[in-house]
């Protein structure tokens, strides 16, 4: 049975919401205030949480949010007594599922609660097991590896693809050869690669299988939540502390801790971090009770940590303790063999979600797919073929439901090419690069790139950051680090 948690501090929706549902044929459990929600998601994981926007000690933002770092996987439905497109787009964007107003219609919400569990793909095993990111797409679970080009199943019938390029290859003999062992792993590469995915693969590939797998967005963890997230709180250690909380390295503790953008971290939570990694015990928030844990510990980033290191931001002892194994996820442009592949996974998928019966791409959209610079990885060719998907009307896919960018890219023309000037806004077109000076090693000009690109697409965007760092497919967080690294001052 799938579980669903219901917060709302209006007791008879509680009621009502849990005897309907029950009738489904869900398991259900309610709380009053969003701090007793978020207590009964620590101590249960559940499918799906039905959230009121307006809570007695918080609001549905902040709960969204806290939720979503507690437990990634976790599908979340917004609920409020007034309509505000503004909220709802917030809500949206925070990694909400959808937005619901009352009063509740009883068709309404089941459709929309059966949408949000066939899109999340949860199975009533666990959620917290399985991998998901925080406002990520739907992923394909990762079992065991698999020779190259061969699908596995996972235990909740999703499939992870590894692929048939020679990296998909290398990337195999990679995780086969650390999983069985304890060793640290940083797991890098561009946004939309599937870090997460390589985490899973290690971790259901290791001794410490059958032991939780939690991730952690330190991307979306505030310098103060990170401590409580991480490491847990006792009652009275600040406001709200109404009573203990076990944190993610106790709830990981003879698993896995999966640490999804860890160069956001804090640098005063990086040096708990780091007293971890050495002794192996946390101290809650407030307590002065060393508890022992036994955590494997897996990170993922999307820039250079040791750049990072170098400008400060990062402390070396941490990243040379973290720094056991390395493995570098390649773009989805650097293995273009793969590319139909995985867009045949998504397919599938797709058509399970919008109930429909696609049967594959013409040779027109193939082509235009393979050609493509997939700026956003897995999770753009995700995007673009579930699009295609909803809007193919025969069995096959063509450039017709393709969006204009992958139909009619903008090439670099000869003389751009000559000049090593790109402009950084045109959809499929690389990097911007700059006419390199005399005598500048390879690494100034690689900075140089960078900063003018981020201050032409700052430019175009209107000094947008929000806006410029979704043109650049990088979080605000690493844009603000590069604002500051580069010395650009708005």
């Amino acid at each position: 049975m799938e579980k669903i948690l219901i917060i709302d501090d209006n007791n008879d929706i509680c009621v009502l919401l849990e005897k309907f549902l029950t009738k489904q044929k869900y398991k259900t459990a309610s709380a009053q205030r969003g701090e007793d929600g978020l207590l009964l998601l620590r101590k249960e994981s559940y499918d799906l949480v039905i959230c009121d926007f307006k809570l007695p000690d918080t609001d549905g933002l902040e709960m969204l949010r806290r939720i979503k770092v507690l437990s990634p996987n976790t599908a979340v439905i917004i609920i409020t007594g007034y309509s505000d497109v503004r909220i709802a787009v917030q809500a949206l964007k925070y990694g909400a599922f959808d937005y619901v107003t009352k009063p509740l219609l009883p068709d309404e919400i089941l459709y929309t609660i059966k949408s949000a569990l066939d899109k999340k793909g949860v199975s009533s095993t666990s959620a917290k097991a399985s991998p998901a990111a925080v406002v990520e797409p739907e992923k394909p679970v990762v079992t065991k590896p698999a020779r190259a080009g061969r699908n596995d199943l996972a235990p909740n019938g999703k499939r992870f693809i590894f692929g048939k390029s020679r990296a998909a290859e290398q990337l195999q003999k990679h995780i086969e050869l650390i999983a069985p062992t304890n060793m640290s792993v940083i797991i890098t590469g561009e946004t939309g690669t599937g870090k997460e995915f390589v985490a899973n693969a290690i971790h259901l590939s290791s001794k410490r299988a059958e032991k939780p797998f939690v991730a952690i967005d330190c991307g979306a963890l505030s310098k103060e939540l990170a401590g409580s997230e991480l490491f847990g709180h006792v009652k009275g250690a600040f406001t709200g502390a109404t009573s203990d909380k076990m944190g993610s390295f106790e709830y990981a503790t003879g698993g896995t801790l999966f640490l999804d953008e860890i160069g956001n971290l804090s640098y005063e939570n990086q040096i708990k971090l780091l007293r971890v990694l050495q002794e192996r015990k946390i101290k809650r928030v407030g307590g002065n009770n060393d508890i022992n844990v036994d955590v494997r510990i897996l990170c993922a980033t999307n820039e250079d940590l040791r750049d990072a290191v170098r400008q400060g931001r990062f402390r070396e002892d941490i990243f040379h303790r973290l720094d056991e194994f390395r493995i570098d996820l390649p773009a989805l442009r650097e293995r273009r063999a793969d590319i139909m592949m995985f867009a045949e996974h998504f397919l599938e998928v797709a058509n399970r979600q919008l109930e429909k019966d696609v049967l594959g791409f013409d040779d027109e959209a193939k082509e235009k797919f393979k050609d493509y610079y997939w700026h956003g990885n897995l999770r753009e060719l995700q995007n673009v073929v579930k699009r295609a998907v909803l809007l193919t009307q025969g069995d096959y896919i063509t450039v017709d439901v393709l969006p204009h960018e992958i139909v009619s890219p903008t090439y670099i023309s000869a003389e751009e090419s000559a000049g090593f000037v790109v402009d950084a806004v045109r959809p499929g077109s690389p990097p911007i690069m700059q006419q390199p000076s005399q005598g500048g090693n390879l690494k100034s000009v690689s900075e140089s790139a960078e900063r003018a690109a981020i201050l032409k697409v700052l430019e175009k965007t209107g000094y947008n950051k929000t806006k410029a760092a979704e043109v650049l497919n990088i979080d605000r967080k690493t844009l603000y680090n590069k604002l500051k690294a580069y010395d650009i001052h708005l």
